[in-house]
């Protein structure tokens, strides 16, 4: 029997430029965040979430950093360094 097509397993594939533009963006939104006094994680968390900027502190241009770059592209850097333990 053939397989459904919504049963087919879709592939997602990144470019390595986008890993790394996702992982220092990321870096540098939480060192702002935490230079301010928030709750980094909290305030990412919201942002991924919601899609909402304002989330974000716009010290040190972390607000500018963190949306120029697809909110899917920085869960796939948290998920990765999450499993990969990096």
């Amino acid at each position: 029997m053939g397989e459904n097509e919504h049963e087919k397993t879709m592939m997602f594939q990144v470019r390595t430029d986008e890993v790394c533009e996702a992982r220092e963006i990321l870096l540098k939104v939480y060192a702002a965040l935490k230079q301010k006094g928030y709750n980094p994680i909290n305030q990412i968390v919201g942002y991924l979430l919601s899609g909402d900027p304002a989330y974000i502190t716009s010290h040190q241009s972390a607000r500018n950093l963190v949306r120029r770059v697809e909110r899917d592209e920085l869960l796939e850097e948290l998920v990765r360094s999450y499993l990969e333990g990096k």
